[in-house]
């Protein structure tokens, strides 16, 4: 394995990687770019690999005998770890300007990128059109995840997890695929998502609400975005960030969603994944209700809500894929496949709250997408990871 590290704060985990792929029975060379080496120096790898590391093209004894041409044939993989947007937009660009990018271009071998840089670095059309031509070229993409940055951002283009990329060069076929993939066929559609909770007051202190979070809700918004949908994110009372490139409309109650979902229409697909209330007080005291001494129990008169998934499953036009959730604590299938016959749905997503390592607060899911004849399931990953994989399928069924 001919790991190749670029210049980024991403290449200290490189290290790791080495370690990961020499467990795994691997023989690893590690060939380094100038500015990779600004960040973690040759040694390091030459103690964990058990091998010299290569770092200049202009190394005059081991290019007596044509020294990159014989690594670039010994390589039977060539990962590239991390790389950067200048080092993609070289590989895109058949450069051979450096000895990273000679062994590439010089070796047969398969090729897989792990990009890792900001995020807009990432979302910047230049760098989705070099990495979308090594796709075409064959070249396995792993990454970038979304979450925090090296810089105090966030959003998608940190580094895979190492794990991720060892299980991907193992069997390539089951590699998470990374934001956005060549074939999404999101680009340029127009998506409504709903995130998170809504709020119904009782009165100007006290609310009814739920747990959820918006995190599967905003990842599939920044997912969505990344593959070059135009995004709007109606989001209920949550503390997210808003993603890179998408229009976010904040509500706070059943109605006032509804409301910003059916005035965000028409679209082409819309998911809901918010979870909104079923009940609201049908009087809101307009000042705080206080208890007394003679107070012993309060009972409180609900209405319910209006149904925002099903009124978007009506609506006619351009809406061509409408997805629903189902956060459910038992019985799962059943209670899903109801509300995707009941509500008239495409699809439904449904997963189990209440369980530890997942649902609701979270930053990890399982789930299984429910449609009229079929079924997938989605092991326990990343919201963020999970929110590409339920992209690809949404994409797959907007031909069905």
């Amino acid at each position: 394995m001919l790991l190749c590290v670029g210049g980024g704060i991403a290449a200290y985990k490189a290290l790791e990687l080495v370690r990961r792929l020499r467990d795994a029975g691997a023989r690893v060379q590690v060939a380094m770019t100038e500015g990779a080496q600004q960040f973690v120096t040759p040694l390091s790898f030459q103690a964990l690999s058990g091998l010299p590391v290569r770092t200049s093209l202009w190394d005059s004894a081991a290019e007596q005998s044509m020294g990159h041409i014989e690594l670039a044939r010994w390589a039977d993989h060539i990962v590239i770890a991390p790389a950067t947007a200048d080092l993609i937009a070289r590989l895109a660009g058949g450069h051979a300007d450096d000895l990273v990018s000679t062994l590439c271009l010089a070796s047969a071998a398969p090729l897989t990128v792990c990009p890792a840089m900001n995020h807009h670095m990432w979302l910047h059309p230049a760098t989705q059109a070099n990495i979308d031509l090594l796709r075409q070229r064959g070249a396995q993409v792993v990454g970038p995840e979304d979450g925090p940055l090296a810089e105090g951002e966030s959003g998608p283009g940190r580094l895979a997890q190492v794990p991720q990329i060892v299980a991907a060069l193992a069997h390539p076929d089951s590699a998470v695929p990374s934001v956005p993939s060549s074939d999404s066929r999101l680009r340029g559609v127009r998506l409504v998502i709903s995130a998170g909770p809504t709020y119904e007051d009782l009165d100007p202190v006290r609310y009814i609400g739920n747990r959820s979070s918006g995190k599967m809700g905003f990842a599939l918004a920044q997912a969505a975005a990344a593959r070059g949908a135009q995004v709007v994110l109606v989001a209920g009372p949550v503390q997210l960030p808003t993603p890179a490139g998408v229009e976010r409309i904040n509500v706070r109650s059943a109605a006032q969603m509804r409301q910003a979902v059916m005035d965000a229409l028409p679209a082409d697909i819309y998911i809901g994944a918010a979870a909104v209330s079923d009940y609201t007080p049908k009087v809101v005291c307009p000042q705080k209700m206080k208890k007394t001494a003679q107070t012993t129990g309060m009972s409180l008169e609900l209405v319910r809500t209006p149904d925002i998934l099903a009124e978007v499953a009506q609506q006619t036009g351009a809406l061509k894929l409408v997805v629903g959730f189902a956060a459910e604590t038992h019985d799962v299938a059943t209670y899903a496949r109801g509300k995707l016959v009941n509500k008239r749905l495409d699809l439904i997503i449904a997963n189990r709250v209440g369980v530890a390592g997942g649902g609701f607060e979270s930053d990890d899911n399982a789930a299984t997408a429910y449609w009229a004849d079929g079924e997938r399931e989605f092991a326990s990953m990343s919201k963020a990871q999970l929110a590409g994989q339920l992209l690809d399928l949404i994409s797959q069924r907007l031909d069905a």
